[in-house]
């Protein structure tokens, strides 16, 4: 208040005839001060609206509630950020990235599970929770041979992303892959933690596009999409517990759609 005050001191004495001369001057200069008076109201106006925008709420119908409804360490700037965390498991920024980090994972892993759940039942007409002990599955190797293979495929395929999570892009390198002559198709091509892009994560370009055989992401199609992973990740993690829940009473998805056993 007070430097606005002594701006408009100051404004006032220029404008005098004493110090601003002629009448053109004078003119010239009030115009000027009009103008820069309008872009000023025009900013602060345009920061009380970017201001008063609120955030969005899991119960969109109420109105406080503290922390319940409206965590003050949830600021909405996490796609698919509703305000949910009604045991504080985000209070600590380090904590809330890693969260992030596995609900992301999870969530990934869960829509490859739901879709081979349904896919697999109605291709073979066997319940997904029997299928490893069906005699007429297919299974060349045995349970150790098979169980030894994933925990060293998926040991060094987790290592690494533990490793990147904590040092970004540190693992698009040579060694890391020795099966291509170039890092750059497992590089970061977005900048950001778990959306990598690129020719070989985004090989149909939903978000960016290719360029003289450059990578290109565009934010807006990014930022879209990664809110659209995160709603159907989280339903498809919802889906699963209530696959086994099914599971545990020897009933599966499509048995209780009334189209499968």
């Amino acid at each position: 208040m007070a430097m606005a005050s002594t701006s408009a001191v100051v404004v006032q004495g220029l404008s005098t005839p004493f110090l601003s001369g002629s009448r053109a001057r004078r003119t010239l200069l009030n115009a000027a001060v009009g103008a820069k008076s309008a872009v000023a109201g025009a900013s602060r106006r345009l920061l009380v609206v970017a201001a008063a925008a609120p955030k969005k709420s899991w119960i969109p119908a109420v109105r406080g509630g503290g922390n319940l409804i409206d965590p003050e360490w949830l600021d909405g700037s996490l796609p698919g950020d509703y305000g949910f965390d009604p045991l504080g498991l985000g209070k600590d920024p380090a904590f809330l990235k890693w969260y992030r980090e596995a609900e992301l994972i999870h969530g990934r892993w869960a829509m490859a599970a739901v879709v081979g759940i349904f896919v697999g039942q109605a291709w073979s007409g066997v319940p997904w929770f029997e299928a490893g002990a069906d005699p007429s599955a297919i299974a060349p190797f045995s349970f150790g041979s098979l169980l030894g293979t994933q925990l060293l495929l998926m040991g060094w395929v987790e290592s690494k992303r533990w490793v990147d999570f904590f040092n970004p892009e540190s693992q698009s390198v040579e060694w890391a892959t020795p099966w291509s002559r170039t890092a750059e198709n497992f590089a970061n091509a977005t900048g950001e933690q778990g959306y990598p892009g690129g020719k070989f994560f985004d090989p149909l370009c939903f978000a960016g596009t290719i360029k003289d055989g450059v990578y290109i992401p565009d934010a807006e199609k990014l930022e879209r999409l990664k809110v659209a992973e995160i709603k159907h990740a989280r339903i498809a993690m919802l889906a699963m517990l209530i696959f086994y829940f099914e599971a545990a009473q020897g009933k599966t998805p499509l048995g209780a759609l009334g189209l499968g056993l």
